[in-house]
């Protein structure tokens, strides 16, 4: 992984450690030790037993270079890895079955930013989540369009089944679990951009 200037012991495990964190307190921005956080976090997931998909070609060789990517379409991808709001619709994504929830496609996306007081900042979605690792619920803003976040809220709508979402921006981290429940806002004033 050092094409893509990340060690592949130290960075991987305390991405791992941060992850976890971060998917164990849903909504919760914890800090990568490098950035971009999402080949960091793609780094750490993917491995020559998951399917992938991504538009990200350092990334794909990176990967391919140590026989760890195979590729997918989005629709069959365990691991979907989206730049911004993607061209494929995260609802028609794998959201695994009743037996084996855990088979639903884990979705990354690269955000321009995300804020854990999004009133703060403009150009961010609010997304409210509460569930399990919540007390009681967390907002956090994350900078993609609210349509693409009302979708994911609908991929994950069939609980047990869904998705899990994981958003970084820089060396910082998002993940809203399958599990978790959660409503958007519409981003303020500010125009979002695609990374």
């Amino acid at each position: 992984m050092r094409a893509l200037g990340l060690d592949p012991v130290h960075d991987t495990r305390e991405t791992f450690r941060a992850l976890c964190d971060a998917t164990s307190r849903p909504a919760t921005v914890r800090r990568l030790p490098v950035a971009p956080g999402d080949h960091a976090v793609a780094a750490t997931l993917v491995d020559h037993e998951v399917t992938t998909h991504t538009p990200d070609d350092d990334l794909r060789e990176a990967l391919a270079a140590q026989g760890r990517y195979e590729a997918a379409e989005p629709t069959d991808a365990d691991i979907v890895h989206a730049r911004g709001v993607p061209p494929w619709d995260v609802r028609d994504l794998e959201r695994g079955s009743l037996v084996e929830p855990s088979e639903g496609a884990t979705v990354l996306y690269r955000v321009e930013s995300l804020e854990s007081d999004p009133e703060d900042e403009d150009g961010l979605s609010t997304v409210t989540v509460s569930g399990p690792g919540v007390p009681e619920t967390r907002t956090v803003g994350i900078g993609l369009p609210a349509a693409e976040l009302e979708a994911i809220a609908d991929a994950q709508s069939t609980a047990p089944r869904g998705v899990d979402a994981i958003f970084t921006a820089g060396d910082r981290v998002v993940a809203i679990p399958r599990s978790a429940s959660m409503s958007v806002e519409a981003e303020t004033e500010a125009e979002v951009e695609v990374v």
